[in-house]
């Protein structure tokens, strides 16, 4: 296997890259480290932990991304991890890591192109929260009330249509819910449906960069992350929940000024997503180009 070229960092252009990283991800993680420690739980903030896989301690280590060689003293400790090795003088992620994920690059990869590729929809007013408690028996956070209750909610669902065009939203509609919604969404037809105007579809970049784990630089992970928590606050803003006692004001989607104002929050977050998603897909393509050089034969 043919090792891809790689540009280098020496040991003081890292270790600052590592540093701010990790400055950066002790100010996110420190609130929610806080309330983990009084065994409090947010019903706004701990998705970012529970939903989304990637551990706080995950989060801190700093990688540099594919591509990249570490040199120096210090670039050592890196080989106590999956993935790296020495070569030459440099320390890098390698391209046998990089085979072995090549399922997950090229999944990210079309799916994020697909996206791109879509006009955005911005008509969905952000109901997939009330369609997760259309006619149930219990709300899915117990802790909070319904703002408007359950027959007030259930009959905001009941006169708007529902335009959901995320998976991972739509699969936990209510089963009274799910027939409503204009599409009938699918795992497996996922890369047709998603769209750049879906808060949820922006969210989910955090997921496609740790996902790409070590192959992705970590600078680029924290900036999906705290555009991440940018719409999960616009999200539940926008819920059927009263989380007034938490700070969330909330927009009141059942109302035309709500509605107007859910827009506007879903068209900037739209555009500060746009290029984070064109960064992670050239990334994605990068790979898969490292990867067909790798394996391809060398003539001397």
């Amino acid at each position: 296997m043919t090792a891809p070229s790689v540009s280098v960092l020496g040991q003081a252009q890292w270790s600052a890259r590592e540093s701010a990283h990790q400055q950066r991800v002790a100010g996110f993680l420190t609130p929610h480290l806080q309330r983990a420690q009084r065994g409090e739980a947010h019903p706004v903030w701990d998705f970012l932990f529970t939903y989304y896989s990637l551990r706080p301690r995950q989060l801190r280590r700093w990688h540099p991304g594919f591509g990249v060689g570490l040199q120096g003293p210090d670039a050592g400790r890196f080989l106590t991890r999956t993935g790296y090795r020495r070569t030459e003088d440099t320390v890098t992620v390698t391209a046998e890591l990089l085979e072995s994920r090549r399922d997950t690059v090229t999944f990210i990869a079309e799916l994020l192109a697909g996206t791109a590729d879509r006009p955005a929809r911005f008509n969905c007013f952000g109901l997939h929260e009330w369609a997760m408690v259309y006619r149930a028996p219990a709300v899915r956070h117990g802790q909070v009330p319904l703002r408007l209750g359950s027959a007030g909610t259930d009959a905001v669902v009941d006169s708007m249509p529902l335009r959901c065009s995320h998976f991972d939203a739509f699969r936990f509609f209510t089963p009274s819910a799910a027939p409503l919604n204009a599409d009938q969404l699918r795992r497996d037809t996922q890369t047709r449906h998603e769209q750049p105007g879906c808060i949820h579809a922006g969210m989910d970049l955090y997921k496609w960069a740790y996902k790409l784990g070590p192959l992705v630089r970590s600078e680029l992970v924290m900036d999906c992350l705290e555009l991440a928590a940018e719409a999960r606050a616009i999200d539940m803003r926008a819920s059927p929940y009263n989380l007034t006692a938490y700070g969330f004001a909330p927009i009141t989607i059942e109302t035309a000024d709500g509605r107007a104002e859910y827009v506007r929050a879903q068209q900037g977050l739209a555009r500060r997503a746009a290029p984070l998603r064109a960064e992670l897909a050239r990334h994605c393509e990068y790979l898969l180009r490292s990867r067909r050089t790798a394996q391809a034969p060398s003539h001397g």
